[in-house]
Parts: C-alpha cells; sequence; structure tokens
C-alpha cells in the first residue's frame, strides 16, 4: 500500500523544526523574531523550543543590531528571523556590520514561492544573494521537499559551520526559504541526525611554525578588535608595549596624545610592530606607523588583521606565547612607555573636578571607570565615544564592545540592549546616535529584562565633524546644515514618551551617580549628559593635548 504524501504545510514546519532542532543541537540559544506572516514556519518552529530565549522585535533594522548584541556578549552564533520584502532588506546594515566584525549571525528571510514572483505580488522582492558578498554562505532551496528531508540537517550544519568561520573569520550567512500558503502545519517526526552533535567543529588557528626576531628589541603591539584580554596580558608579559583600541582591556592608556609630539614620536620608534587583530581609531597612530618604517609583522590568531596601508610584512600563525624566550623585548622600553602613560593619567586626575563641568573626555573616563569599577560591560558608540574612550580614559578593565566592523552609528542603541538583555550594562553614545536608533527604545531589553544605563553625551549635533576640514572650509550655516546637523528635540522627553527613566548631569560625580543608581534598577536609564559645545569641545581637546606634550616634554 502506497503511503501517503504529507500536505505541503507540513513539510514546511517539519523543515523550519528541523533547521531549529540542529542548530540547538550545535549550540544556538537566542532567536531575535520580527513579526509577519511569511515567516510563520519558522516562528512556530523556533517558539516551540524551551532551549531558545525568542526576543521578539519589531522594527528589522534595529532587531539586527540588537542580534549583534547578543552574539557578542554570548560569543555565540544568534538566528534573525523576519519575512519578506522590505523586511528582508532592512537587515543589510546589520549583516555589513557582522561581515566586516566577524559577528556570527544566522540570518533567515521568508520568501514568496517562485511563482509570486514576477506578477506583482505583495512583499515581494528578489531576494536572492540580496546581501552579497557580505555573507559567508547563501543558499535558497526554494520551497521545501518532503523526499528532500534527508538533507535539512546537512544544511542547517553547513549554515552554522560556515557562521563560525571552519577556520576561516566567522561571520552572517543567509538562508532564503520559500514558503507557500497555508503557512500553519502540523510538525512531523524529525529526520534523524547522523552524528550526536555538530558535524565539524571550527577548526583553529596552527602554532606558528617560525617566529619574528624580537631578541630584546623596542616592540610595539597594535591590538584592537577581536584580540582576547589573555592576548593582551601575553603581549605585555613580554615587555611588548601595547597599543589598543577602545575595546581593548589591558592596553597602555593614553598613547594618542602622547604620539601627538612629535619629538616624542620619534624618541618612541619602536624596532618592531606586531599587529593582531583590527585597528583602533587613531589616525594618529596610522600616521607614525607609517613614518617610522620600521618592520611590521601580523598574529593571525586574534582575527583577521586590518591592514588598509599595506605595511604588514608577515603573517604568522596563532599568538605569541609567553614561553617563548625569543620574543622577550626591551624592558626599558616598556617602563619608558609606562611612565608616560601613568603621567599623562596623574595629569588629568589632577585637573578634573568631581563637581566641575563635564567635558566629552571626563564623560568618557567616567564611563570606564564606572564599568570597570562594576564589572559591568560596556558598549562604546561610534564617531567621538570610541576616540575618546581610547584617546582619553584609562585602561578598560571590563568587556568593551563596539561596532568597528564597519564604524556606523545605526544600530548602536539596539547593540547596546543586546548586549545588556537578561543581564547588566552600559551604552555609551552620542544625541545624534540615540535619535538615528530611537526606534531601539520601542522593545527596549525586551521580556528578557536586565539593567541597562545608556549614557548619552549631548553637544547638540555630530561633533566629531568639527575636529575635521570642513569646519574650517565651509561657513558656519552651511557646517550646521551639512554636517554637524543638530536637531533640537528633548532627549529626556523622548526617552520618557517610551516609557523609559531619563535624567539630565552637568557634573562628574552627578554622573557617576546616576549611572550607579541606574544599574541598582532594572530596565533602561539614559543619563543625558550636558557637554560644552562642539566648538568649545574641539578647543578642550587641544588644550588636553598641549598640556600632555608639556608633560612629556617635562
Amino acid at each position: 500500500m502506497q503511503e501517503s504524501v504529507p500536505s505541503q504545510s507540513d513539510v514546511q514546519s517539519t523543515f523550519a523544526a528541523t533547521l531549529f532542532d540542529e542548530w540547538i543541537r550545535s549550540g544556538l540559544r537566542d532567536v531575535v523574531l520580527c513579526p509577519g506572516s511569511r515567516s510563520t514556519p519558522l516562528a512556530v518552529a523556533c517558539a516551540a523550543r524551551e532551549e531558545l530565549q525568542v526576543h521578539v522585535r519589531l522594527d528589522e533594522r534595529s532587531a539586527a543590531f540588537f542580534a549583534i548584541g547578543l552574539a557578542l556578549a554570548s560569543s555565540k552564533p544568534v538566528a534573525v528571523v523576519v519575512t519578506s520584502g522590505t523586511a528582508a532588506a532592512e537587515l543589510h546594515a546589520a549583516v555589513c556590520e557582522a561581515d566586516a566584525a566577524n559577528v556570527p549571525l544566522l540570518v533567515l528571510t521568508a520568501d514568496r514561492p517562485p511563482e509570486l514572483h514576477g506578477v506583482g505580488a505583495p512583499q515581494t522582492i528578489d531576494q536572492r544573494a540580496l546581501f552579497g558578498t557580505a555573507v559567508r554562505l547563501f543558499e535558497d532551496p526554494g520551497v521545501a521537499r518532503w523526499n528532500a528531508s534527508s538533507s535539512w540537517r546537512a544544511l542547517a550544519n553547513r549554515f552554522w559551520v560556515s557562521a563560525l568561520g571552519e577556520g576561516k573569520p566567522s561571520g552572517p550567512v543567509h538562508l532564503n526559504a520559500a514558503f507557500v500558503e497555508p503557512l500553519l502545519g502540523v510538525t512531523l517526526p524529525l529526520p534523524q541526525p547522523r552524528v550526536a552533535g555538530p558535524w565539524r567543529s571550527r577548526v583553529d588557528a596552527k602554532e606558528q611554525s617560525s617566529l619574528p626576531s624580537v631578541n630584546g628589541a623596542r616592540v610595539l603591539a597594535i591590538v584592537g578588535a577581536g584580540v582576547a584580554p589573555s592576548t593582551i596580558l601575553t603581549c605585555r608579559e613580554l615587555n611588548w608595549v601595547v597599543l589598543g583600541d577602545a575595546t581593548a582591556q589591558g592596553s597602555l592608556a593614553y598613547y594618542d596624545p602622547i604620539l601627538r609630539d612629535d619629538a616624542v614620536a620619534t624618541s618612541y620608534r619602536p624596532d618592531l610592530i606586531v599587529r593582531i587583530g583590527g585597528l583602533p581609531a587613531s589616525k594618529c597612530l596610522q600616521e607614525r606607523m607609517r613614518e617610522w618604517q620600521t618592520t611590521v609583522v601580523a598574529f593571525g590568531g586574534g582575527g583577521p588583521v586590518a591592514d588598509p596601508d599595506g605595511l604588514v610584512q608577515a603573517t604568522y600563525e596563532g599568538l605569541p606565547s609567553a614561553d617563548l624566550d625569543a620574543l622577550r623585548a626591551d624592558v626599558d622600553y616598556a617602563n619608558e612607555w609606562l611612565r608616560s602613560s601613568l603621567n599623562v593619567d596623574e595629569l588629568i586626575c589632577a585637573i578634573t573636578s568631581e563637581d566641575g563641568v563635564l567635558s566629552e573626555p571626563v564623560v568618557a573616563r567616567t564611563v570606564v571607570e564606572v564599568s570597570g569599577d562594576l564589572g559591568i560591560p560596556l558598549v562604546v558608540g561610534s564617531s567621538m565615544p570610541v576616540r575618546d574612550v581610547e584617546w582619553w580614559s584609562n585602561s578598560r578593565r571590563s568587556p568593551t564592545y563596539a561596532n568597528r566592523g564597519v564604524n556606523g552609528i545605526d544600530g548602536v542603541v539596539s547593540t547596546v540592549f543586546g548586549v545588556c538583555a537578561g543581564s547588566k550594562g552600559i551604552g555609551f553614545v552620542g544625541d545624534l546616535t540615540l535619535l538615528h536608533d530611537v526606534s531601539a527604545l520601542v522593545d527596549g531589553l525586551g521580556e528578557q529584562g536586565g539593567s541597562c544605563v545608556l549614557v548619552v553625551s549631548d553637544n547638540q549635533g555630530g561633533g566629531i565633524f568639527s575636529f575635521l576640514p570642513q569646519a574650517t572650509a565651509l561657513d558656519e550655516e552651511s557646517f550646521e546644515q551639512l554636517f554637524a546637523t543638530p536637531r533640537a528635540h528633548d532627549l529626556e522627553a523622548i526617552v520618557s514618551a517610551f516609557g523609559h527613566d531619563a535624567t539630565t548631569v552637568s557634573t562628574k560625580r552627578a554622573l557617576r551617580v546616576a549611572m550607579e543608581k541606574g544599574l541598582s534598577d532594572n530596565g533602561i536609564s539614559v543619563v543625558i549628559a550636558k557637554v560644552p559645545d562642539r566648538s568649545e569641545n574641539v578647543r578642550i581637546h587641544e588644550h588636553l593635548t598641549e598640556l600632555v606634550r608639556r608633560s612629556i616634554g617635562d
């Protein structure tokens, strides 16, 4: 007697359930879901699994950046589920960030079946290869077929392995799954797994087979996004001077203002530069690297090495080891850098009053201090916040994150909430970054809850442009209209309208008190730090730099 063929609705329900079953077995724990009709099989499948924390968010763009935050905090792939049409297109900015920052995302877009394409069906666009080369893997398997059910687990595993990188950089992957109506079906028994776990695990980098010649030389290690605190500690144990971006924990503070003096930069020229991971934001450091014309090597074990100037002459596999005496550098050089850094810290502390007027560097220093004192993760926004943390704060002591893949301000608030969901965290952004991603306030931390303090440095516009040639090349009216783009919105009123707490502070003491209070409560607390206008901010930075120059000279 011939077996009955399951209905198409039951087949695609079982297809979606099989995908999530395989991903759960591999380690998936978080799914960010946006409401929609065509994605019903995927939504029902993930909601049925108690192993998964499902985060429902209304705005697809915000949802994808929220997923980035979850992935950064957990170091695991996170799935994003959306319906068809422009909902899928809304993910593009976050996919680009995840690509450049090597954040593993499973991007799952529902689609209309082929017969509804090209005939004017609603919510239908060409979603094939929608994200181009920004994804590690794209597949469009079409409408699920029962006679292909034995391939579903292999399909899921290909996406999991590709998101993790399979020996290459991790990143986003895109599955475009077509579904036909009716969209609700019965989940049939799932195809049996072939093995009791992931089919293939991530390939670890091999230890370096050869080493650069150090032998007591003056070594400068420049590290960025993707480099673990343990790696930075190893470099320091080897007497390497470690200069890091805003996300680096334990790197040497204040290197940017130190290197702005030509005489100091000449005196501190290293014999060898070691690159690991991404690049700091400092243009001054990149200029000095070009000027020094010294040997530059890289270690690949900390993730992709950013090298826009093509300075790296050799790349070694793995990571440096503190057990290798051949890598031990000149301790006097390391101590000289350390003394300069401590002198700068002493100088800034001496001129910073707890009750004095806030400045953007002081806000950056304070959020880093509170994060470190309380051991709470910090997420730093793009533009000026990431630079002020990198240049003017002390060394980071707790996990610090930033969207340093493509460095945009879009979605940063959502990323902050993703890191904080179900836990505690601090965000530090500018006023335009908050307004750009204001839709993140709609869903906040989601059902998982948590405690988040979002510090907003409010300088009424895009402060970074005041440091660029446009500020002096254009008349004030044109500059304000085209670049500074101030918005006269009441930030407290906006935040309160979404049901979150908001307060405005103008001193360091008040900022710290407001942050500590917010972290002691559940939910989102937005602390608006009133800082001097953008022109005055430029003068403050120039004054601090001059004080550092004199201090180092003395």
